[in-house]
């Protein structure tokens, strides 16, 4: 049956295309621009003003450049090295804590579960785990630094809890009669069929990690252990494209070091997204499981 649509529902569904229209455009018109001002021609960028609908010409010497940099491939290998390692341990303990807070009648169940939702909300501060980072664990300027401190996101971990509290328990029951233990039930049975919100963790932890610069200035001191986005930064921020402009004369240097910015940007963007069409069947749902309590 061909339900008729009232004008009042004809206008509401105009204004709901319109308004996700404008937030698309909003939404995708930064990146757009970086990519445009990527590829213009600098001399021609650097003269425009206002919006960029498309290339300025076509050049690629921005990015030719930008791999010149002394520290981009190593910061590339840092971040990657963090974001793997991370990664793996992130799901690990999570995924371990998880179990042991979603399972029923475990003791002390409930005042540990309080503790941990107690640091999502207070915490020691930035002192304190400076100081713990590197003297308790002697971790200053090693890239494990940028792991083990936040082995282990609270939010993240009730999320996957309310997951595996989802696979049923009878399961769990069958498994031990045929001799099968904890982390057995855990890998073997509980994590496989909870998979939509292990990639959801994935993809929360990968973002995470190979956005994160702040935990880096702190921590690392020698320049060959930067992650990317600490390259970037100090890119952006400090102005220093003087080591990648080098063969450029010297009335286009300026034009090429604002264009190499944003291939920069681009450069450092680009991988962590072309993750997310792999784990894409898998987000919705996860968030849901992870999101309602059954």
């Amino acid at each position: 049956m061909v339900i008729k649509k009232t004008p009042q529902r004809r206008i509401f569904e105009i204004c709901n295309i319109i308004i996700m229209l404008a937030l698309v455009v909003v939404t995708l018109y930064p990146m757009i621009y970086i990519i445009f001002a990527s590829f213009s021609v600098p001399i021609e960028f650097l003269a425009h003003r206002g919006l960029l609908f498309r290339p300025l010409g076509f050049d690629t010497i921005a990015y030719e450049k930008a791999f010149t940099h002394p520290l981009l491939l190593s910061g590339y290998g840092n971040t990657l090295f963090v974001v793997i390692v991370g990664v793996c341990v992130n799901i690990l303990l999570t995924s371990i804590a998880a179990y042991f807070l979603s399972r029923e009648n475990v003791l002390w169940q409930r005042p540990i579960a309080f503790f941990i939702i107690f640091t999502m909300y207070f915490s020691g501060g930035i002192i304190p785990m400076y100081l713990t980072v590197t003297q308790d664990f002697n971790l200053q300027d090693s890239l494990w630094s940028l792991i083990l401190p936040v082995a282990i996101n609270t939010f993240n971990l009730m999320i996957m809890r309310t997951g595996l509290a989802a696979v049923p328990a009878s399961l769990e029951e069958s498994a031990r009669i045929d001799g099968a233990g904890h982390f057995t039930i855990l890998f073997r049975i509980v994590l496989p069929l909870a998979m939509p919100t292990v990639a959801v963790m994935i993809l929360y932890y990968g973002v995470f990690h190979w956005n994160s610069w702040f935990n880096a200035s702190l921590f690392i001191l020698s320049p060959d252990k930067y992650p990317l986005q600490l390259v970037l930064r100090q890119i952006l921020l400090s102005n220093d494209t003087a080591s990648m402009t080098g063969g450029v004369d010297a009335g286009s240097q300026l034009a090429v070091s604002e264009t190499l910015k944003y291939a920069i940007i681009i450069i450092a963007t680009v991988p962590i997204l072309c993750v997310y069409p792999f784990l894409q069947r898998y987000f919705v749902k996860g968030v849901m499981i992870g999101a309602v309590k059954g």
